[in-house]
């Protein structure tokens, strides 16, 4: 007689199923909660793949495309499927390399292949009948070695590369159609999971695939072409070829004979010079710029990108007057709620933007000024004897997530403002097929952060990350096309570095904590990258605004 087994669904639920039913089974019980197909499980606060069976009483959840959880799996599970479709229509030595996120997507080229807007839109086709067969995803346990042996015979030498710096014995595989690949992270059950997308071409055998994220799950968003941020990506793309550094594996080969110190080097004068050039420009323009302002997602370094641009500056002898648009929030009784009745300070509507406008257009008039100071703990702003009056040429610098947005400065006219967007837009992948969000660049950045100078578990900023990207998603990129200068503050080498400080931090989160699952895929993540010493890391990086011993802090 086969034995029955409780599953408890989020407490509010519980089910008898017969021991060994797979997940896939059960989520079926359950799919009428969701809006999308159930794309992975959590049992007992660990992730499951649906083809997994249950084997004893269980506490269960299931995830979809507009949960974070589950969107991470359905645009890794794209990828694979992009890849597929892409050798069954131009051919078994076709590859397609995915570079990197971008706008609700990823972008991609393919090698070996010569394409154009129909090609693309035959590609899409293709894809969409490979979610018609309603393949599976198959998972498969084999030995590392065999792995590497299996890559190195097919000619896949990234991942051959990239497989031999994992120190795991057994590693999983995926089978899709007839080919096998290798993903650090989960994937969707089977292909009919994977059925809204779209493909748009590019130039140069690219393309952009989009997908529905958390923020517009029920639909793919028409791809926007933003060329500035496009272009950045490019050139360092263009520049990690150069250095012949790909991905993860090319790092770690550098930092497995000793010779990172170089790199280090070579990857600081490269966001140097972006500083340099940037100053250039605004020195140039010293007659008609009065306003430089600086904004970009979370831990992107803009406080040490706007220290290091006063130095540039100061050294072509120019005189900076950095004003922060915090010491301009509105007493606290004023301060708008969000939707939970929390103080929202990421609305612009948490800023005297009258007071603010009124003191930039006195300054840049020429009159002597009092700035206010707010005070986070009473809530309210002070004044200090803080003055400040602006010679002929000298710039005011303004760093914060509304930098961008129009309506902020409204009162001064455009011509006399200079607009930088930063963000670390990692050039970096683990192989061909597996890219590096952005978003995990920064999340790592952070949590080291938090916990440095605020004292933050890990568990703590993975479950506010949330919050800050909805922040992000409205009052930041909504804004990155009025850039006049795009600073890409990524590193190639600092995931290696970051390692060595995150790795502790996430292997802190407790098994019952929500965030343990989040914690256990960038612990899977780091697993590809070798640890790299902090001591040949500079005093004035950017990257010292998150480990710590910045001269800026000094």
């Amino acid at each position: 007689m086969e034995r029955m087994i409780k599953v408890n669904y989020r407490d509010l639920e519980t089910k008898e199923f017969m021991t060994g039913t797979t997940l896939r089974e059960i989520s079926k019980s359950f799919q009428r909660n969701y809006n999308f197909p159930i794309l992975i499980a959590k049992v007992d606060n660990e992730l499951a793949e649906l083809s997994e069976p249950i084997t004893k009483k269980c506490d269960i959840d299931f995830y979809d495309r507009s949960s974070s959880i589950g969107n991470s799996i359905y645009g890794r599970s794209l990828q694979f499927l992009v890849v597929v479709a892409a050798r069954r229509l131009f051919g078994s030595d076709t590859d397609v390399v995915v570079e990197h996120s971008i706008d609700k997507g990823f972008y991609c080229e393919i090698h070996g292949a010569s394409i154009d807007k129909p090609s693309i839109r035959a590609l899409e086709k293709e894809m969409k009948k490979l979610v018609e067969e309603d393949l599976n995803f198959t998972k498969i346990s084999v030995s590392r070695i065999e792995a590497i042996n299996f890559f190195r015979k097919k000619k896949q030498i990234d991942k051959a590369k990239v497989l031999k710096y994992i120190s795991n014995t057994y590693i999983n595989l995926y089978r899709l159609d007839d080919y096998y690949d290798y993903y650090y992270g989960d994937l969707a059950y089977s292909t009919s999971q994977i059925d809204e997308f779209k493909l748009t071409y590019i130039k140069d055998n690219g393309f952009v695939v989009s997908y529905p994220d958390i923020y517009t799950p029920f639909e793919t968003i028409e791809y926007v072409h933003h060329t500035k941020l496009f272009d950045s990506y490019l050139d360092y793309t263009k520049w990690g070829r150069a250095l012949g550094i790909n991905n993860a594996a090319d790092l770690n080969e550098r930092v497995s004979t000793g010779n990172y110190g170089n790199l280090i080097r070579i990857a600081e004068a490269h966001y140097d010079h972006q500083l340099s050039n940037l100053a250039d420009i605004i020195y140039q323009k010293r007659k008609q710029i009065k306003v430089i302002l600086i904004a970009g997602p979370s831990s992107s370094g803009k406080t040490t990108t706007s220290k290091k641009l006063e130095t540039y500056l100061a050294s072509k002898g120019l005189v900076t007057h950095p004003i922060s648009t915090d010491d301009y929030f509105l007493d606290r009784k004023y301060t708008p709620r969000d939707k939970d009745g929390n103080y929202d300070f990421e609305t612009i509507k948490a800023v005297d933007v009258e007071l603010f406008n009124r003191h930039l257009v006195k300054l840049i008039d020429g009159e002597r000024v009092l700035l206010p100071e707010y005070n986070f703990m009473t809530g309210e702003r002070e004044y200090k004897k803080k003055y400040v009056e602006l010679k002929e040429n000298d710039i005011i610098i303004i760093e914060g997530i509304h930098a961008l947005n129009e309506d902020l400065t409204q009162a001064i006219e455009r011509k006399n403002k200079f607009k930088v967007y930063i963000s670390p837009l990692t050039q970096l992948n683990i192989d061909n097929h597996n890219r590096i969000h952005t978003s995990d660049t920064r999340k790592i950045r952070r949590i080291v952060r938090d916990n440095k100078y605020r004292g933050y578990g890990a568990g703590d900023t993975l479950n506010s990350w949330k919050k800050v990207r909805e922040g992000e998603e409205k009052w930041i990129f909504p804004f990155q096309d009025e850039a006049d200068y795009i600073i890409n503050s990524a590193l190639i080498y600092e995931l290696g570095v970051l390692k060595t400080y995150v790795e502790p931090l996430l292997f802190s989160v407790k098994e019952d904590d929500p965030m343990y699952s989040e914690a256990i895929r960038l612990i899977n993540f780091l697993r590809n990258f070798l640890p790299i010493p902090s001591d040949e890391v500079p005093k004035d990086s950017i990257l010292r605004e998150f480990i710590g011993g910045s001269c800026y802090n000094e």
